[in-house]
């Protein structure tokens, strides 16, 4: 009776293993093949409407780096803002999803008008075969969404931004899609927390977190490190942005933040008080978590690739901040 039972109990070991194995797997971030000379890009708007001539510099850039590239048919697309009908963008989008020929997406332009065709993509062959998506700002809709899935996705420069990069915007952004390792050693910041922190990196535009929080595109945040940058908002709105992440328990569960560009933010005729940085310090100063802030990330000229998805070490000191991709 005793060998009876203690068989029984190595048995429900040996599934209980099978299954959190299982879930580990699940759990895995698949990371796109890294691109080779001689992949194609694709290269198409999401969002706002752009001409083939101010994609030339990027075109030229990958053809640089041994790239094929293909553009895609909303590249000239009029509708008034936007690049095309929704329907137009995201069959755009679908066809490069699909292309087994493309190995990696790039978005032309970033504005706004990526929420509106998200719906519409069937990512099922996409899933099973990942490639690479890469942009910024509007795109991080695709970012969110697409990490959801366990694929990893790379935030840096667009097509637009090619001409007016820096050189490190632009080699962190060949390093990431060669596959080569990405470190970061930042300059220390008043506000920064210090705390070293493992975990895998997620997030982008603070505007876009904020408009997906409670759809289906919205990150699980649980245990990762946050990215926010922004650009162009109102001081009250960082702060009502920030407060509706922190009331939704966003700074509670994540390990660490980095805090990218808060570029170009504007006032009242009655001075909010505070600029975006202090607005963020003072309302994440109570978490016992590593805060970066000021990463050359976001809508500056010297936008660093990030590899979203990829669990990342960031190590605050008193003397900075380093970054690095596991």
């Amino acid at each position: 009776m005793q060998r009876k039972t203690i068989i029984k109990n190595i048995l429900f070991l040996l599934i209980a293993l099978h299954f959190t194995t299982l879930l580990q797997a699940q759990n895995t971030m698949k990371i796109p093949p890294y691109l080779t000379k001689g992949d194609t890009v694709g290269i198409l708007a999401t969002a706002r409407k752009i001409d083939k001539a101010t994609i030339e510099p990027a075109i030229k850039l990958l053809k640089s780096w041994g790239l094929n590239v293909v553009v895609g048919k909303t590249v000239g697309l009029d509708n008034n803002q936007l690049a095309g009908q929704d329907w137009q963008r995201a069959t755009d989008f679908q066809d490069m999803l699909d292309n087994p020929t493309i190995s990696a997406i790039w978005c032309a332009k970033g504005g706004y008008g990526t929420v509106r065709m998200i719906d519409r993509i069937d990512f099922t062959k996409f899933k099973k075969k990942p490639k690479w998506f890469i942009g910024f700002s509007d795109a991080t809709v695709l970012h969110s969404h697409i990490n959801n899935m366990d694929i990893a996705t790379l935030h840096g420069i667009m097509a637009i931004s090619v001409a007016h990069a820096t050189p490190d915007a632009v080699e962190t952004f060949r390093k990431s899609l060669f596959g080569e390792k990405l470190a970061y050693s930042i300059p220390v910041h008043k506000f920064n927390k210090t705390g070293t922190a493992t975990g895998e990196l997620v997030g982008g535009n603070l505007s876009v977190l904020y408009s997906i929080v409670g759809s289906r595109s919205e990150v699980d945040y649980k245990g990762k490190i946050l990215f926010i940058e922004d650009l162009d908002e109102y001081l009250y709105h960082i702060d009502r942005m920030m407060m509706n992440l922190e009331r939704n328990g966003y700074f509670k569960n994540v390990k660490g933040i980095i805090i990218g560009g808060m570029t170009k933010m504007r006032d009242n005729d009655i001075p909010w008080g505070h600029d975006a940085l202090e607005i963020i310090q003072d309302i994440t100063k109570e978490y016992k978590i590593p805060i970066c802030f000021n990463f050359p990330a976001g809508h500056i000229t010297d936008n660093r690739a990030l590899v979203f998805g990829k669990e990342i070490t960031m190590d605050v000191s008193a003397t900075g901040t380093k970054i690095t991709f596991e």
